[in-house]
Order: structure tokens, then C-alpha cells, then sequence
């Protein structure tokens, strides 16, 4: 198995407009949203290693936290895709990207009901 870095990101609520039924298109529902990147690693991390032999895990919260104003996602799968799209845009070293989303909104006794969406760099 190859060295990786994997930053991650979780349980970020991020209220966003989403869904297909009728009482979920009209008011952002709130989504629980954990990334994890996995990204090239240096040789070695020692105390006076700068950030940029790394990353700023906080880009990882701001692509789940900024999403479009006024977009619609019909699905979260969207808003997953969405997400990956960014952070690849942003950092060429990341080389997977995983988003899970669960949909508190339809948790009826605490289940976690929601995607995983997990993609390369091709």
C-alpha cells in the first residue's frame, strides 16, 4: 500500500436547498456532511514543516460550507459531486475524495440515512 495523507472533515450541518418532494424544495434542509481527501504526502513531517507540504483542511469545510447561493440540488448526490469538483479544482495533489451526506431532516430515531460518494482523479 502506497504513503497517503488523508485529511478529513465531519459531521459538518450545513443547511442547503435540496430534494425532490414537494415539502423539501422550498426551504434549505440541513445535511450532515463529512470529507475526507487523500492527497499526496511529503517525505517526512517534521516541527518546522510548512503548511503547504500539507493542506489546509479548512478548504475541506469551506467547499462543504459555500455552496451555491439560491442552487436547488435536486439531489445530494449533487451536492457530493459538487463538493469533489471543488476540492479537485482547488488542489491538483488530491487524489480521492470521499463525501458522505446524511439527511437529518428524515431521521425518524437517529438512523443515518443519507449517500457515500467516493471518487478518483482521472
Amino acid at each position: 500500500m502506497a504513503d497517503s495523507l488523508i485529511l478529513e472533515v465531519h459531521d459538518l450541518v450545513v443547511n442547503v436547498l435540496t430534494g425532490i418532494y414537494s415539502q423539501e424544495t422550498h426551504l434549505p434542509q440541513p445535511l450532515k456532511i463529512s470529507i475526507s481527501a487523500t492527497l499526496d504526502i511529503a517525505d517526512r513531517y517534521t516541527p518546522d514543516t510548512p503548511l503547504d507540504a500539507s493542506k489546509n483542511y479548512m478548504t475541506l469545510k469551506e467547499a462543504a460550507t459555500h455552496l451555491p447561493e439560491g442552487v436547488h440540488f435536486t439531489l445530494i448526490e449533487a451536492v457530493a459531486d459538487h463538493i469533489i469538483e471543488k476540492l479537485f479544482d482547488d488542489d491538483a495533489r488530491i487524489s480521492h475524495i470521499s463525501v458522505k451526506i446524511v439527511k437529518l431532516a428524515i431521521a425518524e430515531d437517529g438512523e443515518a440515512i443519507g449517500i457515500t460518494m467516493a471518487r478518483s482523479r482521472k
